[in-house]
């Protein structure tokens, strides 16, 4: 019997602001985004998680998918009007995954081409010694 998946969790930059002057009293962009994915049902295993800041600020909204000990993956240039199912069919391919990278050919587009940043997970998968 397999263990359950670790949870994701996808990361929201709410300040998110596309390079921007935003009016005091209007929602950023990255904010719009957390609304609209929050307003979908998320998939199975997958938390979606409000924070403050992911220092992307000029190239679009930005979100990073993580969990257990999985790669971690930072994507930019997110459209807060048309991204979000793209983002939760994402998120539910990565949970899916024991290692957080998912095929190339499985990957949505915009994942392909807006990675900012993968991160190694926090326990060194381990590599028999060469011999």
């Amino acid at each position: 019997m397999t263990a359950p998946a670790p949870p994701t969790e996808l990361l929201v930059c709410v300040k998110c602001r596309k390079g921007m002057d935003v009016p005091a009293d209007d929602r950023r962009p990255g904010q719009r985004l957390y609304d609209e994915i929050t307003a979908r049902d998320a998939p199975e295993g997958v938390r979606v998680t409000a924070v403050e800041c992911l220092q992307n600020c000029d190239y679009g909204c930005t979100v990073a998918l993580r969990g257990g000990d999985r790669w971690t993956y930072v994507f930019g240039n997110v459209d807060e009007a048309s991204h979000s199912d793209m983002l939760l069919e994402g998120a539910s391919l990565y949970h899916q995954t024991a290692d957080g990278l998912i095929p190339w050919r499985q990957r949505p587009e915009h994942f392909k081409r807006n990675c900012i940043a993968r991160i190694p997970p926090l326990t060194p998968q381990t590599q028999e010694p060469a011999e």
